[in-house]
């Protein structure tokens, strides 16, 4: 069937006009004849077709050439409109990333802006031909409102942040501007509509690149909650120091986070988006089987580290072309047979490559090794900014005065030490000095990628044709490239034979590039194989596969879900539940109360009545009357358990006589305020104790912000007011040592949120809820209601002990049983709060049903 918008069928359902201007124009899911799509409203034609697969890419730009018709001209491009020639950006990673997907395996859908401004009487004709020729939906923007999103938000505001420039000041980096926050959030809606002209979403993926639609994510999902969605950061993520100075900080976060799968090219840009979803958000995640998720209102997010590769098809196809054969030949004869070496740099010519900090490399490699003089040649290829703005002119200006001292204090008459190239050249140009350059510099200051590494190494590894004319031996295998890269950009890692610098440091790059220039032959050979091995394997269709098996794979979930979505704007989120796992509904657990007669209710108290950034721990006047009004029902057994010692447990809750207590998490138990406490275990030896604190002090003198509560029974190292990445990487190590120092100990150690306990063996808050239950058996009043609340690991003990006493003797048949976390999180649990308001409004109704029907 064909693939109908799934916003169309809403509305033709209610019988409201379509919302869209365009809500007529549907991409088919197949197509019946290479190139020609088939009927849209001829449905029977298709019913002998299987649907493939079907992705939606989503990118600030379509991979289209676009050029403007001259009046009376002929059409040479794939296709047209009657003012626009329109054809594929053979140089695009976006159409370079559906070569490597495969035709056959996977339909393609673009969405995007083109690089040239549409005419709106145009606009209509465009978007037919862009569909139904190239799959691709434009994304029309009106001039003032793309200018302020893509040159205001996007280039002024966000980029210069994620490559670590703070607007310290007005020249350096724009400063945060809510009009243009404004505008690039109206784009990013703008795209969403786009998306749900063409989306099945119920079979679709979709596929976002780049930092300039970060907050897409939660238009989407909006709109279905269930939604296939992927999210790739191209650029670099700065590191929280960084990232945490952004007004808007906590909704690019959120809208993220609205993703499926996100993914980086690197651990270090991964691992900085994670640290600032830490302590921004208080999100945790952990790495399960090689995979990184983060947990988010019951959701995955999974998160992606691979780097993107190359087009090797593409690329040596170029490396068989006679123009390129023509240009190596031509530069050779410029300089191979001059007997000068040729060092080539490639970059954008924007203040983040690093060209003026290689420029001065250059001319201190000179200085300092006057014997390459006249031999060596840095030339510098120059490609035209991205951006606009002062600080790129300024750049420019620096650039070519540098270039003119170098060359008037070290060049010769036929002999210029670098060659500026900052006209545009040609693909196969680039490749021709990638042929025959020795090595490539790459030391931009901060990149998020940076492929000529890659193109540079796949290049020199040539054809035969290419070896005659470098004059190489016939079937030569032994090909050799140098690399040397900046630490800062997105490829080092993956380049372990390239000699890495600090760009800052000028004197280091100038003995890498002598080092570079000297290194061996066999050396040489050697680092190129092992590249060249690397990048051939790791290309962008490899990228490309890899992301969308892990993308499906990370949506596997939905369909076993319940989702539902809350908050409002870019505070939107979904909640997504097992089948089995929902709300506690006050309605349900008053009317199953106002039904019973007997009842058992364990409360947790740490994090569960109490909040947890409250400081003063103490419960409050509201729940001492809660507790009190709940004690006050001759039917109710009520239990407060907590980790707390039994003297501070003791004065909190010393108004509530009829309150029973569980201490230590279940070591002390004390059944009403005028019984005495007693033990729910033997007596326990604490000599272990002199072994466990001297460990804990060591990590509280090296852990600014933790301490130490020693209790009659138990030790807990606590790290709550301290840095949370530091807390939690020095708890881990605490536990590892104290299991290992305790190991022959009659103590278990367990670690908490925010905290590591030692405490004796077989003590837990299980030991209360079978404790609490066997009373009432023995008492021969079985519970009809029991009602269990906590918050964390130690409560899960309690959960698992009263969801398994539902088949035993030890309460009622048909007995009501509720047992609630706080938060959705994987749980034994079956109900769950959002957190200790709802914990308290609940206990508050349900005291107020205590009122009605036992009156004081």
């Amino acid at each position: 069937m064909v693939s109908r918008s799934y916003s169309n069928l809403l509305e033709l359902a209610s019988g409201d006009s379509p919302t869209f201007g365009r809500m007529n124009r549907q991409i088919p899911r197949i197509m019946a004849v290479a190139g020609i799509m088939s009927n849209i409203d001829n449905d029977s034609k298709e019913t002998d077709l299987s649907p493939k697969d079907r992705i939606i890419i989503v990118a600030n730009e379509l991979p289209i050439r676009a050029q403007r018709r001259l009046e009376g001209s002929g059409s040479t491009s794939t296709c047209c409109s009657k003012g626009w020639n329109f054809s594929w950006d053979e140089n695009s990673l976006l159409l370079q990333l559906k070569d490597g997907l495969g035709d056959e395996a996977i339909e393609v859908i673009y969405v995007g802006c083109l690089k040239e401004e549409i005419p709106l009487n145009e606009q209509e004709e465009v978007y037919q031909v862009l569909l139904e020729s190239f799959k691709c939906v434009p994304t029309f923007l009106p001039l003032d409102l793309y200018t302020r999103y893509y040159h205001g938000f996007c280039k002024q505001q966000l980029w210069p942040l994620f490559h670590y420039m703070l607007p310290l000041s007005p020249d350096l980096g724009g400063r945060f501007d809510r009009a243009l926050w404004q505008a690039y959030v109206s784009v990013n809606k703008i795209f969403a509509d786009r998306i749900m002209e063409v989306i099945n979403p119920e079979d679709d993926f979709v596929w976002i690149h780049d930092y300039h639609l970060m907050v897409l994510p939660t238009f989407l999902r909006k709109r279905f909650n269930r939604v296939k969605l992927g999210f790739f950061l191209h650029s670099p993520f700065p590191s929280s120091e960084i990232y945490k100075t952004l007004p808007i900080r906590e909704e690019l976060l959120r809208a993220l986070l609205n993703s499926d799968l996100i993914g980086f090219h690197t651990f270090d840009y991964a691992r900085h988006f994670l640290s600032c979803c830490s302590r921004m958000l208080g999100l945790t995640y952990e790495s399960k089987r090689g995979y990184i998720g983060l947990e988010y209102y019951g959701r995955t997010v999974s998160i992606k580290i691979l780097p993107v590769g190359i087009h090797m098809g593409q690329l040596q196809s170029v490396l068989s072309l006679p123009e390129t054969e023509r240009k190596v030949g031509e530069l050779i004869e410029r300089y191979g047979r001059k007997g000068r070496t040729m060092l080539l740099g490639v970059d954008d010519m924007d203040i983040f490559k690093g060209i003026t900090l290689k420029l001065l490399a250059m001319e201190q490699l000179l200085m300092q090794h006057p014997e390459w003089q006249g031999k060596v040649v840095l030339v510098q290829i120059a490609n035209p900014a991205r951006g606009k703005g002062k600080d790129v002119k300024e750049m420019q200006a620096e650039t070519y005065s540098t270039v003119k001292r170098i060359n008037e204090t070290f060049g010769r008459p036929g002999y210029d030490p670098i060659v500026l190239i900052d006209a545009p050249l040609k693909f196969y140009e680039r490749v021709a000095y990638y042929v025959v350059a020795e090595c490539c510099l790459v030391t931009a200051v901060r990149d998020g990628m940076n492929l000529i590494p890659y193109e540079y190494i796949v290049s020199r590894q040539g054809n035969e044709k290419l070896d005659k004319i470098l004059k190489l031996e016939p079937n030569n295998h032994n090909k050799k490239s140098m690399l040397v890269v900046s630490e800062f950009i997105g490829c080092s890692p993956s380049l372990s034979g390239a000699i890495r610098v600090n760009p800052w440091n000028v004197d280091a790059v100038a003995e890498a590039m002598d080092s570079a220039l000297e290194v061996a032959e066999p050396e040489k050979q050697l680092r190129h194989e092992k590249h060249y091995k690397y990048v051939s394997t790791h290309d962008v269709g490899y990228w490309a596969r890899s992301f969308l098996q892990d993308l499906e794979r990370s949506c596997g979930e939905h369909g076993r879900r319940r989702c539902w979505g809350i908050g409002f704007g870019l505070s939107f989120r979904v909640v997504a539940l097992d089948q089995s796992f929902r709300k506690l509904s006050m309605e349900h657990i008053v009317s199953a109360y106002k039904r019973t007669k007997t009842r058992a209710i364990l409360l947790d108290y740490d994090d569960t009545l109490m909040p947890q950034g409250s400081i003063d721990k103490r419960p409050s006047s509201k729940s001492i009357d809660i507790l009190n009004t709940l004690c006050r029902d001759k039917g109710n057994l009520v239990f407060i358990v907590s980790a707390k010692s039994r003297e501070t447990l003791s004065d909190w809750f010393s108004p509530c006589e009829k309150l029973g207590i569980a201490a230590e998490h279940g070591y002390f138990l004390r059944l009403r305020k005028a019984v005495e406490w007693e033990n729910c275990v033997a007596a326990a030896d604490c000599s272990w104790k002199q072994i466990a604190e001297p460990v804990m002090e060591l990590y509280t003198e090296t852990t600014d912000g933790s301490t130490i509560e020693d209790k009659e029974t138990a030790l807990v190292w606590s790290y709550e007011d301290a840095d949370p990445d530091f807390g939690s990487c020095q708890a881990k190590e605490l536990l590892d040592h104290l299991e290992s120092v305790l190991a022959n100990e009659p103590v278990t150690v367990k670690r908490g949120q925010n905290y590591v306990e030692v405490k004796p063996q077989g003590v837990s808050k299980g030991l209360i809820a079978r404790r609490m239950l066997s009373m009432m058996q023995e008492r021969g009043t079985l519970p009809e209601f029991v009602l269990c609340i906590g918050d964390d690991r130690s409560d899960e003990d309690m959960f698992e002990v009263i969801c398994s006493s539902t088949e035993g003797p030890s309460i009622a048949p048909r007995a009501e049983i509720f047992a609630c976390t706080v938060g959705q999180k994987p749980s034994k649990a079956k109900y769950y709060l959002d957190d200790t308001t709802e914990i308290v409004r609940l206990m508050h109704g349900l005291a107020s049903v205590t009122d009605q029907i036992t009156p004081v």
